[in-house]
């Protein structure tokens, strides 16, 4: 028994939130760089690693693991204490998630500009790095569900079931996909080949947008909408409904990656249809939190952060809306290679997933100093209208290039000859590329407008406050 059990380990919890928001600064600011390149190609400097072909994957995998993995680190380890009542079983083993996290995303930092890669999407990091990841996962799910099972409650919050949903998904997935043969320090080949290891990639890269940055986030719409409307979730059976539908579905929706290509017809077939059927469980869980404000709508007027949590679940109904569209086989035809792809993606990482994070960040940080809230409510309604208004200027103008592509790449004269040159295509979006980087550099400024405000909170508070583990039956409990 660890002698201040009596509290929460909130340590852990603000060296990831202080971490994610570092990381968004990092990654978005990298981002916004390869769009200025797309504009201005003379931007790389003719220096090796500052190429759009390296920078991209260090924003990929900086928004994603760096910023997406620290908010899922800190919000899980915050709420799983809250909701088992109960202090987190070690604070030794989540010292080492923290610092061994860090050390990889560091690692990706140096290794990916340098063109160390294994050239894989989602899945660039060499051997090391990748076994220095999965030790890491592997301490963070013991750390995880031994606290849950130290809980001094009989029921698991909906919340942990996804969680440990998440947990175990991405830890399988980073597992089975980087089985590499490796020849030398940082250089390694597939066990996969031809198209097994396409279709192993793409199982685990859109399992990855699944367990990683679906998943797992709405692991947060289930504790912070509640808690933030301080309303019970709208329906609870509906809920697990979500949670088994979800994770059962998901794991089959992969192959609509690989439409087109040499997967046999009937696999990416299957995959099509499971995207398809993926809608009723997204949208009944989307619904499920947008309906948890019955009753207390007014709120949204004067409570920002509700506004950052509600408007994250309306870019996640319209991700989860295009995604089975694009997976359907005539409309992919016109939208595969094209920015439409690149529009879809970011309505859902920059829409659902970077809203949720910074909302319930923005609701989590100062209840971990003991405040009644952040610094100012107004530096929060501002963050609110950059963000959005830079998303929408972003995936609009995606959404215009890529139908814009798709239309004229497939354009033919009567002859059968293609009435377009590719340069004649990228002509016609050339100004388009201008307005995703106009929305980036929004969204660029909000981000480093919270950590900011991040700090002038830091600032106003004495700094973390021991919070008391609380009674199972004490108010503060959601579940």
């Amino acid at each position: 028994m660890q002698a201040n059990a009596g509290i929460y380990n909130d340590k852990v919890v603000h060296q990831f939130a202080v971490a994610t928001v570092f990381w968004g600064i990092v990654g978005m600011l990298v981002g916004v760089f390869c769009a200025a390149q797309l504009y201005w190609p003379a931007l790389n400097f003719d220096t090796p690693w500052l190429t759009y072909s390296r920078l991209r994957p260090l924003h990929t995998n900086g928004m994603i693991f760096a910023f997406g993995g620290s908010v899922l680190f800190a919000t899980s380890l915050y709420v799983v204490q809250r909701t088992c009542h109960v202090r987190l079983i070690s604070d030794k083993l989540a010292g080492f998630v923290f610092w061994g996290w860090q050390a990889a995303m560091v690692g990706a930092v140096i290794t990916l500009p340098l063109g160390i890669t294994q050239s894989k999407e989602y899945a660039e990091l060499e051997w090391p790095l990748d076994i220095l990841i999965a030790i890491v996962w592997v301490v963070y799910g013991w750390l995880f569900f031994r606290t849950i099972a130290a809980r001094k409650v009989k029921h698991i919050y909906v919340a942990n079931w996804f969680f440990g949903a998440y947990i175990i998904g991405v830890g399988l997935l980073h597992i089975v996909n980087n089985l590499v043969m490796p020849a030398g320090l940082w250089k390694s080949y597939p066990v996969y080949s031809g198209a097994v290891d396409a279709l192993a990639q793409w199982w685990y890269g859109h399992n990855a947008v699944a367990f990683l940055l679906t998943v797992g986030y709405l692991s947060m719409m289930y504790y912070f909408v509640p808690k933030q409307a301080q309303r019970p979730i709208y329906s609870y059976r509906l809920s697990i409904v979500h949670f088994w539908a979800l994770i059962s579905i998901y794991m089959w929706a992969g192959p609509h990656h690989l439409h087109y290509t040499a997967l046999p017809d009937w696999a990416q077939s299957v995959g099509m249809v499971f995207s398809v059927i993926l809608l009723a469980p997204s949208w009944g869980g989307a619904m499920n939190g947008i309906l948890t404000l019955s009753g207390v709508w007014h709120k949204l007027r004067t409570d920002p952060i509700l506004k950052f949590l509600i408007v994250a679940i309306s870019f996640y109904m319209i991700a989860t809306f295009e995604g089975p569209l694009l997976s359907i086989k005539t409309v992919n035809s016109l939208s595969h290679y094209t920015d439409w792809t690149v529009g879809h993606v970011h309505a859902g990482t920059l829409g659902w997933v970077a809203m949720i994070s910074i909302g319930s960040l923005y609701s989590l940080y100062p209840r971990l100093l003991n405040l009644q809230g952040m610094y100012s409510t107004r530096l929060i309604d501002t963050h609110f209208w950059l963000h959005t208004i830079g998303v929408v200027f972003y995936i609009v103008s995606m959404w215009i290039a890529g139908i814009t592509q798709g239309l004229m790449w497939r354009a033919t004269n009567p002859d059968g000859t293609l009435t377009y040159s590719f340069v004649e295509s990228l002509v016609a979006t050339y100004p388009y590329y201008l307005g995703r980087l106009l929305g980036g550099l929004m969204i660029l400024a909000g981000m480093c407008l919270m950590g900011w405000h991040m700090w002038k909170t830091w600032q106003q508070s004495k700094g973390l406050v021991q919070h008391p583990v609380l009674a199972p039956d004490a108010a503060d409990a959601i579940a």
